[in-house]
C-alpha cells in the first residue's frame, strides 16, 4: 500500500524503504505550490532530514546537442554496474507562454529508465531561473534518504543564468561537443569557473580526432583561469556517450573528486554554504509569494502596472511603492 501525501510520517517510511512511488508522491507533494501543501511537504523533510546527505550530488550541463542525457544515461548505467543506485533529476524548460514541459526525459534514457534500482523524475523548471526548478534541492533530499547512491541533477542548458545548479551539488559537470576550432567563443567564461570537471561528448567515429583538439583547447584555456580555493585542478576528460567509450574514466574523477574535497574538508565547508544560500532563496521567494497574495498588493496592482506601462511612472518607484504598501508603511 503506498502511503498517503497527507500523512507526511507515513510517506516518510515508504520513502525510506526505497518504495518508488512513494518517492515520486513525496517529490509531486513538494512540488506542489498549495499552501496546505507546503505545509505537509516541510513536515515530510523534518522526517527526512537525518537521513540525507550520504549521496554525490552531481550536476551536469551542457550546450544545446552536446548530449547530455545520452551521457547521463551511459554514466547512470556504469555506475549501476559499480554496485550503485543512481537517481536523475532532470529539470525541462517551461514555455513562458502556457507553463507547459514536454519532461521527455525518461524517453531520451529508456534503458536507464527501465532498472528497477534506478530513479529518473522529470520536472518543470517553472519560472525558476538557473536551469533548476525551484524544488530540486528538496528532491535531492528524498532521493537520499530513500537510498540513491548519486544524485545527478540535469539543467535545461546552458546559459547566463544556467548556473543555480553549481550551489546545490557536490561537483559540476559540462559536457561539451567538438565543434570547428572556435568552440570557446561559444561557452560563457562564468559557468566554465564553476565546472569541477570539463567532458568533451561525441569524442567517436569521425569526430574522435576533433574531440581531442578541443579538449587540449579546453585544457589551456583552463589555465588562464585562476584555480579552486578547495586545490582541485579541473580536468578536461573525453569521452563517448554512445558506445560507452570513458565513462568510466568520468566515474572515476567523479569518486577522485569527492574524495580529495571530503579529505580536505572542502566538501563539508560546500555543503554548509550551499544551506546557507539555500536559506536565504527560499527567504527571497517566500517574501514575494507573500508580496503578491496581499490583498493590498492585489488591489493597488492593476494601477500601478497601468501608469508603469503608459510610462507615467517608473518601474523603480512603481516597485519601491509596492514594497512599501506590503510594509505598511504608507
Amino acid at each position: 500500500m503506498i502511503p498517503s501525501p497527507l500523512d507526511p510520517v507515513a510517506l516518510a517510511q515508504g520513502v525510506r524503504s526505497g518504495q518508488r512511488r512513494a518517492v515520486a508522491r513525496a517529490i509531486t507533494l513538494i512540488e506542489s505550490t498549495r499552501p496546505d501543501h507546503r505545509t505537509l511537504a516541510e513536515a515530510l523533510l523534518h522526517e527526512l532530514l537525518p537521513y540525507t546527505g550520504g549521496a554525490a550530488r552531481i550536476g551536469i550541463t551542457g550546450v544545446p546537442g552536446a548530449g547530455k542525457s545520452t551521457f547521463i544515461e551511459s554514466f547512470g548505467l556504469h555506475v549501476l554496474a559499480q554496485g550503485k543506485r543512481p537517481a536523475v533529476l532532470a529539470v525541462d524548460p517551461s514555455s513562458p507562454r502556457t507553463g507547459g514541459s514536454i519532461l521527455g526525459d525518461k524517453t531520451r534514457m529508456e534503458d536507464l529508465s527501465r532498472d528497477p534500482r534506478a530513479f529518473i523524475r522529470p520536472s518543470p523548471s517553472g519560472c525558476t531561473l538557473g536551469g533548476v526548478a525551484r524544488r530540486t534541492r528538496e528532491a535531492m533530499l528524498v532521493c537520499e534518504a530513500a537510498g540513491f547512491d548519486v544524485i545527478v541533477v540535469e539543467t535545461v542548458g546552458v546559459g547566463q543564468s544556467e548556473t543555480a545548479v553549481a550551489d546545490m551539488v557536490d561537483m559540476f559537470l559540462l559536457v561539451l561537443v567538438p565543434g570547428g576550432g572556435d568552440e570557446l567563443q561559444g561557452i560563457k567564461k562564468g559557468i566554465v569557473e564553476l565546472a569541477d570537471a570539463v567532458i568533451v561528448n561525441k569524442a567517436d567515429g569521425d569526430l574522435a580526432t576533433a574531440a581531442a583538439r578541443a579538449a587540449r583547447d579546453y585544457a589551456n584555456a583552463l589555465h588562464l583561469l585562476a584555480a579552486p580555493a578547495s586545490g582541485w585542478q579541473v580536468p578536461v576528460l573525453t569521452c563517448s556517450a554512445l558506445t560507452r567509450c570513458g565513462i568510466d574514466a568520468v566515474w572515476e574523477t567523479v569518486q577522485r573528486h569527492r574524495d580529495t574535497l571530503g579529505a580536505s574538508g572542502a566538501l563539508t565547508a560546500r555543503r554548509a554554504e550551499q544551506a546557507r544560500a539555500w536559506m536565504w532563496n527560499e527567504v527571497s521567494e517566500t517574501l514575494l509569494q507573500s508580496l503578491r497574495e496581499d490583498q493590498r498588493i492585489a488591489a493597488l496592482l492593476p494601477e500601478m502596472e497601468r501608469t508603469v506601462a503608459a510610462g507615467q511612472l517608473a518601474p523603480g518607484a512603481a516597485a519601491r511603492a509596492l514594497v512599501a504598501r506590503f510594509r505598511g508603511t504608507i
